[in-house]
């Protein structure tokens, strides 16, 4: 399957084609821009399109990032993945951005599980953590950096993240980090969207401002060491 991937959830502004049966990328585009994500991406799209000699009616479905990340550049990534899948009638899949970077995490530590963490500011983090196989263990929430610093050290975990140093700092003991990236690499979108399937749901921003996104209190995984 040809897949289509983009990603606006951060400062990048990236896109890829993703030949999903053999795992390999064909083609790429990815601008560091900061802002302006809206005025950007068809074109970063067209670029990567062109980098894989791909054209639209060639592809086979659609990866965005829905965050957690800028509210804005997160609606405009999710906006163009549906609408191009509505006008050439394929699927679409959202792939967040904290499953991303665990991927990435354990390609450098692949015998560890890995917490995925995101510097949300207002003192709070976005975090998720995932188990050896890419299982989520804990799916993408609000923590405050002594609660996820906590889960940390008593599992383990991997941090991975633009707040692991928070973490870290946090946990007052030496915990090993991955990356420290506030979005992962556009082919991670692309080859766990492939892997994991084109939904039949239409992708949505992940927002995870307010309280029903909190870990109720005194939340706690089950001891392991892995």
């Amino acid at each position: 399957m040809k897949l289509l991937a983009i990603d606006t959830a951060a400062e990048l502004c990236a896109a890829c084609v993703y030949e999903g049966d053999c795992a390999r990328e064909l083609g790429r585009q990815v601008l560091d821009i900061g802002k302006g994500h809206a005025e950007t991406l068809m074109g970063v799209i067209e670029r990567a399109l062109a980098a894989a000699q791909t054209g639209y009616h060639d592809l086979e479905g659609i990866a965005v990032s829905v965050g957690p990340g800028s509210f804005t550049g997160v609606r405009i990534g999710v906006a163009t993945a549906r609408g191009l899948a509505l006008a050439l009638k394929v699927p679409a899949v959202g792939v967040t951005t904290l499953a991303g970077i665990a991927l990435e995490a354990r390609q450098t530590f692949p015998a560890r599980s890995v917490m995925s963490v995101l510097d949300a500011r207002r003192e709070e983090l976005y975090v998720a953590i995932y188990g050896l196989d890419g299982a989520v263990l804990v799916p993408p929430a609000i923590m405050y950096a002594e609660d996820a610093a906590r889960l940390a050290n008593e599992h383990g975990f991997v941090l991975s993240g633009s707040g692991a140093d928070i973490v870290r700092d946090a946990a007052r003991v030496p915990l090993d980090i991955a990356g420290r990236e506030r979005t992962a690499d556009i082919a991670s979108y692309a080859a766990l969207a492939a892997t994991g399937g084109l939904a039949a749901e239409k992708p949505r921003p992940l927002y995870l401002r307010g309280a029903d996104a909190r870990p109720q209190e005194g939340f706690a995984l089950p001891r392991r060491t892995a």
